[in-house]
């Protein structure tokens, strides 16, 4: 039997869509990747969404056979709304990978976390053989930390310590996210809190050193990660 569900059927997107058409031909071609068969890790953001919606397309015409691996509980609502079934880790390794990115330096790094599923992001991104990052123009910049501080996912009793520790390693400011749709701070899918930490400097070590600070749980840093980049 079948919910009946005015959630799932009035679900949309929380916000406007910026630049949709070019968002959609970048869409257009993630979704002419898909084969008969796939795994798909699916990460976040509007982008992701729009490609979602026209692999959703080619699924129902083409009746493919292909399941998703979402990286939030926002995209996993959408792809039951959209008829894709879903599958776990425990399952499935994924084929292939699309999502976005805050920024993206020359040597194909990246800053995410602004939806707040980095951990589930870099997850999938390890995990996955192929990956493939969509960014506009605004995201590309010369040196990591340039427009975004750097998202932190951190054990709530660990604050202390793990604030004392970012600044040991050159965090310059570090800021609570706050929540918008509820008081007090953003809580993660896992229970966790995230701050927002700003570096002068992101050297290739800066990951693997905020993650050994202990009450870290995971970074928005992505350094070094096989990734192809796709321009929107």
């Amino acid at each position: 039997m079948n919910w009946s569900s005015d959630i799932l059927t009035n679900l949309a997107w929380s916000s406007e869509i910026i630049n949709i058409e070019e968002k959609q031909k970048v869409a257009d071609v993630i979704a002419a990747k898909v084969k008969d068969g796939d795994v798909l890790g699916v990460g976040s953001g509007s982008t992701v969404y729009v490609a979602l919606l026209a692999i959703a397309k080619r699924i129902k015409e083409e009746k493919l056979n292909v399941k998703a691996i979402p990286t939030s509980i926002e995209i996993s609502m959408f792809c039951a709304k959209l008829g894709i079934p879903l599958t776990t880790l425990y399952e499935n390794k994924p084929d292939w990978l699309f999502d976005g990115a805050d920024e993206v330096d020359p040597n194909k790094s990246l800053i995410k976390g602004r939806g707040g599923a980095m951990f589930k992001e870099k997850l999938l991104i390890s995990s996955s053989p192929v990956n493939y990052i969509i960014v506009d123009d605004s995201k590309l910049v010369q040196k990591l930390g340039t427009n975004f501080p750097v998202p932190i996912e951190v054990f709530p009793p660990a604050s202390l310590h793990v604030e004392e520790g970012l600044r040991k390693i050159g965090a310059t400011s570090l800021l609570l996210r706050p929540a918008k749709g509820k008081d007090g701070p953003v809580v993660t899918e896992n229970g966790n809190l995230i701050f927002d930490a700003h570096f002068d400097d992101i050297d290739d070590a800066m990951e693997v050193k905020i993650k050994s600070i202990t009450g870290v749980i995971e970074s928005g840093l992505f350094i070094n990660y096989n990734v192809e980049i796709l321009k929107a």
